[in-house]
């Protein structure tokens, strides 16, 4: 990790905060739709539709299915994560990592790796042991999960679009925390 991500803070955010930090989660996910990420939404999505997806994220923070995670440093809210858990009774072990964004602003900072680290930690104290994701089979976020020792499986082609419209394989890994 280098300096200037051991200046930034990975905060977890209950229901309240979530809604409270709604500009700049908001923010940050049109940002890196802006610049081509492959997360969900496309060029054409609008403020209130990532106003709205951060609400329910809230939702899912106060039900307690959902660990939202945040990176602050001295510009503010520069990056976020979740942590999915699993409500099922035959995976209490399992959790999901989802929506690992940093702000364009705030890249190659090691960022995106500290708020998988603090991820990762928060699972165990949870008791999940097997963590699963998926990204963008060409995003920088592969080599980012393969660095931090991830086991890819696989890619599907075509899964998903790109921002402009554009097929995007997704790309699926896994970390066994044992």
């Amino acid at each position: 990790m280098n300096a200037l991500a051991m200046t930034t803070a990975i905060d977890i955010l209950d229901a309240p905060a979530a809604e409270a930090a709604l500009p700049a989660l908001a923010e940050i996910l049109r940002d890196c739709v802006a610049n081509g990420a492959s997360v969900g939404f496309m060029d054409w999505n609008t403020a209130a539709d990532y106003e709205r997806f951060w609400r329910d994220v809230a939702a899912g923070v106060a039900g307690g299915q959902i660990v939202l995670f945040v990176a602050r440093n001295a510009d503010g809210i520069v990056g976020t994560a979740q942590l999915h858990l699993i409500g099922k009774p035959n995976q209490p072990h399992r959790a999901e990592i989802a929506k690992v964004l940093v702000h364009s602003r705030a890249r190659r900072q090691g960022i995106g790796e500290a708020l998988m680290s603090r991820a990762e930690a928060i699972a165990r104290e949870r008791g999940r042991n097997l963590l699963v994701l998926d990204t963008d089979e060409n995003g920088a976020a592969r080599r980012l999960y393969n660095r931090l020792g991830w086991t890819e499986l696989g890619t599907i082609p075509r899964f998903a679009l790109m921002p402009d419209g554009a097929e995007c394989g997704s790309t699926f890994f896994y970390k066994d925390l044992v």
